[in-house]
């Protein structure tokens, strides 16, 4: 056999950027998806089961068009064809997108839709270029090892320069510019024969793709590291500001008014925290989650001389909340950036009087911030007669919610939940307000405060609590489902 021209540098090469080119696709999938359906488990796990689909096609399909064609020119070919594809990824995410919908499904097509091409074209180069280099079967073994190690190499370092460096340092549309730059100048490198109008009509094909990858509207502002994310004026008031996070309406701040709390369950948070200290006590809170900073701005603005200390997980969240949001104008805030379950190991034993749960994956509670061991790590950082507030999105069955409970019930003496009416019927669901604290609480106080501003909220005490919880699972770091019990195939 021959190596078909195939120098072992420019063997290497070629894997080695194909490889890298797949997981910069896989790795972004999750993040360009986001904004439609949701950061689930079940997007991470589109993102990687079609990747893996992709490999797999893209592996025969190459192996096959090499034993048929020069294997170099199948090499450059799929080169070309995956640049180009890597180019249309952003496009077709935000055309398919708003049509899909969320949920696990909407997931699936979406990612499927929008990378699967681009992979399956990129999974052809490892057996093409393998086929070059075989030269018969007394170095076969040594030639297919070094290859699919360098394809290895190459999908570890798309990997760890995507997540770790590229996505702080790049826009999304940049990043992807510059994978497919790489396979496009590396098919051009391949090429044998360059005819012109092929050349042409492949860099036709780019510039009209890169225009699309930039042109092709989103609903995202800003690209942080983590989330989609938009500030959006509120047209009833003009002060008004909603932080979009993905999909969802995550904060609203009224810039002129810090009292102002247009979200229902910030108002039953408020509830509870006037019920539990004396009105206007100033309060040292850990925030875990920063969203708008809405409740230390009103903390700030309704018990001067309280310090709040914020544990948000995304520096780019913090960013558009100092550009929008006015947050450096809010008083005793210390914000520290980094993943909240670490960074709360970090604060004193018994130095908060409140700690309020408000972070959120997509629609879900971070599964690692909903177990018993975090709720241990909250009592810790808690004084004697401290509360910690989790608000909690869940709908019917409710079995996140069944669950979170009980887990808090695991840990402190006295958990009850605040829900709107209706909230525990049938097909019903939307925000809660779990309340946990080893004090003695007034379980009616938030009821009255809430009938008092012309409301209405059920109250679910320790024993009714205990009650809607009793057939629940204590959810742990070795066992904790938190997707699939909010979805309709993890119901009882």
């Amino acid at each position: 056999m021959s190596t078909d021209g195939f120098s072992v540098r420019l063997a290497r090469s070629a894997v080695l950027v194909a490889g890298a080119a797949i997981l910069v696709v896989e790795t972004l999938a999750t993040r360009l998806v986001a904004p439609y359906v949701g950061l689930t488990l079940e997007s991470t796990t589109a993102a990687i089961g079609v990747a893996l689909l992709g490999i797999a096609a893209g592996a025969t399909w190459g192996g096959r068009l090499a034993d048929a064609l020069p294997p170099r020119r199948v090499v450059t070919g799929a080169l070309a064809v995956g640049g180009l594809l890597v180019l249309a990824v952003r496009p077709l995410v935000r055309i398919a997108g708003p049509t899909l919908g969320a949920g696990p499904l909407a997931a699936l097509l979406l990612v499927g839709f929008s990378t699967l091409g681009a992979v399956t074209a990129l999974a052809m180069v490892g057996p093409a270029v393998t086929r070059a280099r075989l030269t018969g079967l007394d170095d076969s073994g040594s030639v297919i090892g070094s290859l699919s190690a360098m394809g290895t190499l190459g999908s570890l370092a798309g990997t760890f320069l995507t997540g770790f460096v590229l996505v702080a340092l790049l826009p999304v549309a940049a990043i992807l510019a510059v994978t497919a730059a790489a396979c496009l100048l590396l098919a051009l490198v391949t090429a044998t024969h360059r005819p012109r109008r092929t050349v042409g009509t492949t860099t036709a094909a780019a510039v009209v793709l890169g225009v699309a990858l930039v042109g092709v509207q989103g609903p995202c502002e800003v690209d942080t590291t983590y989330f989609c994310a938009r500030v959006e004026t509120d047209p009833l008031r003009p002060a008004g500001r909603v932080l979009v996070l993905d999909d969802l309406r995550h904060s609203y701040v009224d810039l002129a008014d810090p009292t102002h709390l247009e979200l229902g369950y910030t108002r039953r948070l408020v509830d509870t925290i006037d019920t539990a200290f004396p009105d206007g006590e100033p309060l040292d809170a850990v925030h875990i989650g920063g969203g708008g900073f809405t409740m230390p701005r009103f903390l700030a603005a309704t018990r001067p001389g309280s310090a709040s200390t914020v544990l948000e997980l995304d520096p780019g969240v913090v960013e558009i909340g100092r550009r929008k949001l006015a947050v450096d104008d809010i008083p005793g805030v210390d914000i520290r950036v980094g993943d909240a379950r670490t960074s709360l190991q970090a604060l004193p034993d018994d130095s908060a009087d409140l700690v309020v749960g408000d972070a959120f994956g997509s629609r879900s509670v971070p599964w690692h911030l909903a177990t018993r061991e975090f709720l241990v790590e909250v009592a810790r950082v808690l004084r004697p007669g401290g509360v910690y507030l989790l608000n909690v999105i869940d709908y019917d069955p409710l079995d996140f919610l069944a669950a979170e409970t009980a887990t808090a019930a695991a840990v402190f003496d006295e958990v009850g939940l605040l829900v709107p009416p209706g909230h525990l019927g049938d097909g019903e669901g939307g925000n809660a307000v779990l309340v946990a604290t080893d004090a003695e609480l007034d379980w009616r106080g938030p009821d009255r405060r809430a009938a008092a501003a012309g409301e209405d909220v059920l109250v679910l005490d320790p024993i009714a609590a205990a009650g809607f919880a009793a057939a629940a699972p204590v959810l742990t770091d070795s066992y904790a489902p938190v997707d699939q019990l909010m979805n309709p195939y993890g119901a009882r």
